[in-house]
């Protein structure tokens, strides 16, 4: 779960709840610093830090957190070799520091603050400043000129002596150029993953609600829809309408812009026919998605929310496509 889902979390949160934030990792841990998790006064849990080992004894912490109304350290050494206790079980081996802090007062204002500023596409920055221990703690909101925030493979989160410092940035948003069948699972593997997901076509029937829950939706066709959508350097696009013409047009007038990502469906001659001749800028990618011998929707939709993922972590895949099309079908498109 992504930091603006707990951001959500709270702000339709009814009852008394505690935040647990990863603030310190030593070694190997499931989660790393800045994770996240929402406890409810019910036992229910929003987000997760862990593969499930430490939310119980986490959520046991809950109502003495809320009796007492102040923030606590707590520490998992599963460091020792010999720790049969939590070692052994998590699997992990790692220090984690977990601060578990009431969602009242001053935190609660901020952090329905920060969702607010998000929401309108700011970049606010939380800090937490500790006096001795962790008991007293004080809060901080700011806002970043987005210009200059930390890049999206930049940590959001650091550790000072006395000191945590969170960036949350709005939801990255992925564009997906084609409401075929094939686009559905896509569409929700993506909303899964922590992308604000719209689903753009030209045909109104095809591109509802109904058939993409979750989803934004723009219909125009492909020169107006780049007009409509307002596209940004932050954004990722996926090309997948299998309408070469439309495909071409979209394409040709999104070059002209600067994006994040722009994947496109396809086998590799068919991409650059659509191309034109036009320069291939290092941010497009074909054929979309990665290289796992992926066949079908859902199999594609998982390569390329894979792909989305790598990008946004700025995390080189492995392996890359070969130069050459082995079968002339790819992503489960016709050969061209």
């Amino acid at each position: 779960m992504e930091a603006y889902d707990i951001l959500q979390a709270v702000e339709d949160c009814a009852q008394s709840a505690v935040l647990a934030t990863v603030i310190h990792v030593e070694g190997h841990a499931y989660r790393k610093q800045g994770a996240m998790m929402l406890m409810l006064s019910d036992g229910s849990l929003y987000g997760s830090i862990s593969p499930g080992c430490l939310e119980a004894d986490l959520s046991g912490y809950v109502p003495l957190v809320e009796a007492s109304q102040k923030p606590q350290m707590v520490e998992y050494d599963m460091r020792p070799a010999d720790d049969f206790g939590w070692g052994e079980t998590i699997g992990c081996g790692g220090l984690i520091r977990i601060l578990l802090e009431p969602v009242t007062g001053e935190l609660l204002v901020h952090l329905l603050a920060a969702k607010a500023a998000v929401d309108r596409g700011e970049v606010m920055r939380l800090t937490r400043s500790f006096a001795e221990g962790y008991s007293d703690i004080q809060y901080k909101l700011s806002g970043i000129d987005k210009d200059a925030s930390p890049s999206s493979s930049s940590s959001d989160c650091q550790s000072l002596s006395n000191a945590y410092v969170y960036t949350f940035k709005p939801k990255p948003r992925v564009i997906v150029f084609g409401a075929n069948q094939d686009a559905i699972p896509l569409a929700g593997l993506a909303i899964s993953s922590g992308f604000r997901v719209v689903v753009a076509d030209w045909r109104d029937a095809y591109c509802t609600q109904e058939r993409f829950p979750g989803a934004e939706t723009a219909v125009a066709f492909p020169g107006e829809l780049v007009k409509k959508l307002r596209l940004t350097a932050d954004d990722y696009v996926v090309v997948m309408s299998h309408q070469f013409d439309k495909d071409a047009e979209f394409v040709r007038a999104v070059l002209k812009l600067r994006l994040r990502y722009l994947g496109i469906m396809g086998s590799r001659s068919r991409s650059e026919r659509l191309l034109d001749g036009m320069e291939r800028p290092e941010w497009v990618h074909y054929p979309v998605g990665l290289n796992i011998g992926s066949e079908g929707p859902i199999e594609n939709a998982i390569s390329i929310v894979a792909e989305l993922i790598s990008k946004k972590r700025n995390v080189r895949a492995k392996e890359e496509w070969s130069s050459s099309v082995i079968s002339g079908d790819i992503q489960g498109c016709r050969p061209w």
